[in-house]
Protein backbone atom coordinates (compact mmCIF):
# COMPACT_ATOMS: atom_id res chain seq x y z
CA UNK A 1 0.00 0.00 0.00
CA UNK A 2 1.82 2.89 -1.35
CA UNK A 3 -0.30 5.56 0.25
CA UNK A 4 -0.93 4.06 3.25
CA UNK A 5 0.37 3.72 6.39
CA UNK A 6 -0.93 1.70 9.35
CA UNK A 7 -2.37 2.94 12.48
CA UNK A 8 -0.52 1.31 15.48
CA UNK A 9 -1.64 2.80 18.97
CA UNK A 10 -4.28 2.37 21.25
CA UNK A 11 -4.40 6.28 21.89
CA UNK A 12 -5.00 6.81 17.87
CA UNK A 13 -8.33 4.19 17.75
CA UNK A 14 -9.86 5.83 20.68
CA UNK A 15 -9.63 9.59 19.53
CA UNK A 16 -10.85 8.07 16.22
CA UNK A 17 -13.48 6.66 17.54
CA UNK A 18 -14.54 9.53 19.80
CA UNK A 19 -13.71 12.18 17.02
CA UNK A 20 -14.32 10.58 13.90
CA UNK A 21 -17.32 10.02 11.94
CA UNK A 22 -18.72 6.36 10.86
CA UNK A 23 -20.72 4.77 8.98
CA UNK A 24 -22.47 0.78 9.04
CA UNK A 25 -22.55 -1.41 6.24
CA UNK A 26 -23.16 -5.39 6.21
CA UNK A 27 -20.28 -6.71 7.15
CA UNK A 28 -17.67 -3.94 8.54
CA UNK A 29 -18.06 -0.40 9.92
CA UNK A 30 -16.04 2.55 8.79
CA UNK A 31 -14.80 5.43 11.17
CA UNK A 32 -12.93 8.23 9.43
CA UNK A 33 -11.38 12.01 9.83
CA UNK A 34 -9.36 13.95 7.91
CA UNK A 35 -5.72 14.32 8.83
CA UNK A 36 -3.12 16.91 7.74
CA UNK A 37 -0.76 14.18 6.73
CA UNK A 38 -0.03 13.55 2.71
CA UNK A 39 -1.54 9.78 3.57
CA UNK A 40 -4.41 7.85 4.50
CA UNK A 41 -3.46 6.04 7.81
CA UNK A 42 -5.52 2.81 8.00
CA UNK A 43 -5.99 0.55 11.31
CA UNK A 44 -8.04 -2.73 11.00
CA UNK A 45 -10.18 -4.16 13.98
CA UNK A 46 -11.38 -7.55 14.66
CA UNK A 47 -12.61 -8.38 17.92
CA UNK A 48 -11.61 -11.81 19.88
CA UNK A 49 -15.37 -12.71 19.41
CA UNK A 50 -14.90 -13.89 16.18
CA UNK A 51 -13.29 -17.29 16.74
CA UNK A 52 -9.45 -18.24 17.13
CA UNK A 53 -6.33 -15.91 15.77
CA UNK A 54 -6.86 -17.95 12.46
CA UNK A 55 -10.57 -16.84 11.34
CA UNK A 56 -9.71 -13.16 12.79
CA UNK A 57 -6.51 -13.14 10.73
CA UNK A 58 -8.68 -14.41 7.43
CA UNK A 59 -10.99 -11.35 7.92
CA UNK A 60 -8.21 -8.65 8.58
CA UNK A 61 -6.39 -10.16 5.05
CA UNK A 62 -9.52 -9.79 2.86
CA UNK A 63 -10.33 -6.28 4.55
CA UNK A 64 -6.39 -5.53 3.94
CA UNK A 65 -6.90 -6.62 -0.06
CA UNK A 66 -9.77 -4.80 -1.08
CA UNK A 67 -8.62 -1.70 0.30
CA UNK A 68 -5.43 -2.51 -1.48
CA UNK A 69 -6.98 -2.82 -4.65
CA UNK A 70 -9.27 0.47 -4.47
CA UNK A 71 -6.51 2.41 -3.05
CA UNK A 72 -5.44 4.08 -6.08
CA UNK A 73 -8.79 5.68 -6.55
CA UNK A 74 -9.18 7.24 -2.81
CA UNK A 75 -8.50 10.91 -2.07
CA UNK A 76 -5.54 11.23 0.39
CA UNK A 77 -5.13 12.59 3.80
CA UNK A 78 -7.65 10.18 6.42
CA UNK A 79 -7.75 7.95 9.11
CA UNK A 80 -9.62 5.04 8.46
CA UNK A 81 -10.64 2.54 10.84
CA UNK A 82 -12.51 -0.62 9.40
CA UNK A 83 -14.12 -2.85 12.28
CA UNK A 84 -15.26 -6.45 11.25
CA UNK A 85 -18.88 -7.64 12.37
CA UNK A 86 -20.25 -10.46 13.12
CA UNK A 87 -21.36 -11.49 10.17
CA UNK A 88 -18.09 -11.25 8.12
CA UNK A 89 -16.79 -14.38 9.63
CA UNK A 90 -18.52 -16.13 6.90
CA UNK A 91 -18.51 -13.67 4.50
CA UNK A 92 -16.18 -13.70 1.14
CA UNK A 93 -14.03 -11.20 -0.53
CA UNK A 94 -16.27 -9.78 -3.39
CA UNK A 95 -19.14 -9.27 -0.43
CA UNK A 96 -16.29 -7.60 1.66
CA UNK A 97 -15.18 -5.41 -1.33
CA UNK A 98 -18.85 -4.56 -2.08
CA UNK A 99 -19.73 -3.07 1.31
CA UNK A 100 -15.93 -1.21 1.66
CA UNK A 101 -16.62 0.32 -2.03
CA UNK A 102 -20.03 1.09 -0.60
CA UNK A 103 -18.28 2.74 2.81
CA UNK A 104 -15.53 4.68 0.79
CA UNK A 105 -18.34 6.26 -1.47
CA UNK A 106 -20.60 7.07 1.17
CA UNK A 107 -18.53 8.87 3.23
CA UNK A 108 -16.70 10.59 0.23
CA UNK A 109 -13.51 9.37 0.03
CA UNK A 110 -13.62 7.66 -3.44
CA UNK A 111 -15.63 10.07 -5.36
CA UNK A 112 -15.32 14.04 -6.39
Amino acid sequence: MKQTSSMKYNRDFKRLYSRGKSIAAGYLVLYYQKNKLGKNILGITVTKKFGKAVQRNRIRRLIKECYRLREAEMNIGYNLVLVARNRAIDADFEKIGRDLSYLLKKSGIIGE
